[in-house]
């Protein structure tokens, strides 16, 4: 079977570097607002590049008879990545303090839950190598229904306030979620169309990503609220 591992090495490498020039990129409103709210994007990119940086270290290195646990703690990370993002989207529109109280707790929460599933990943000796592969189905659909409602939401955010660049953010998201789709079709039948097809669209939602905020914080010299 055609070893997969150099491209997958390579995919995530190229992913982890465009979420690193996406973080930056997703920072400045922050940096120039000091508002809390625009933390949200840069830290949710931010967790996605970790995802794909632990990925490819484990590939690579993938002869070492502890890679699995790692694996598994990618997974996790990879889809509270898209969950924080979710929790981002959704409080953008809330200004209320109420609403930024909500917010708080409600990433407060996240953080705590993600750190308990992560001592879960290496205090169980039950999430054996066998059931990883098993768990993808699952995993990769929870990740769909976040970046579902993502692309929805950014989609209604559009409507609401036309704009040329942010029509490419729902598509991005849209780009993701089939990557998702796509990689459990990998890990059932282990299907090289799915994967290739999974690297492919991954790495041309990450360039929308990576387009959009080009335009918006160089080409167009002006901030906005939805990135």
């Amino acid at each position: 079977m055609f070893d997969t591992t150099l491209t997958r090495v390579t995919v995530e490498f190229a992913s982890t570097v465009i979420c690193i020039v996406l973080v930056k990129f997703m920072i400045k409103p922050y940096q120039l607002t000091k508002e809390s709210r625009y933390l949200g994007l840069p830290l949710g990119f931010g967790f996605l590049g970790t995802s794909f940086t632990i990925s490819a270290i484990v590939y690579f290195l993938k002869s070492n008879t502890y890679y699995m646990d790692l694996l598994w703690f990618q997974s996790l990370m990879l889809a509270f990545a898209f969950v924080f993002l979710a929790a981002t989207y959704h409080f953008s529109k809330e200004l209320s303090q109420n609403s930024r109280f909500l917010s708080e707790i409600t990433f407060g929460l996240l953080i705590a839950v993600f750190v308990a599933l992560f001592a879960i990943v290496f205090a169980t000796p039950l999430l054996a190598p066998q059931f990883y592969r098993e768990s993808q189905t699952y995993i990769r659909i929870f990740n769909m229904i976040f970046l579902s409602y993502i692309a929805a939401h950014t989609l209604r955010s559009h409507i609401d306030n036309p704009d040329p660049t942010t029509i490419w953010i729902p598509l991005g998201f849209i780009l993701l979620a089939i990557s998702q789709y796509s990689s459990i079709f990998w890990y059932t039948d282990l299907s090289l169309a799915a994967f290739f097809g999974e690297m492919a669209v991954r790495t041309a939602g990450l360039s929308l990503f990576l387009f959009v905020s080009y335009r918006t914080f160089y080409s167009s010299g002006k901030l906005r609220k939805e990135v």
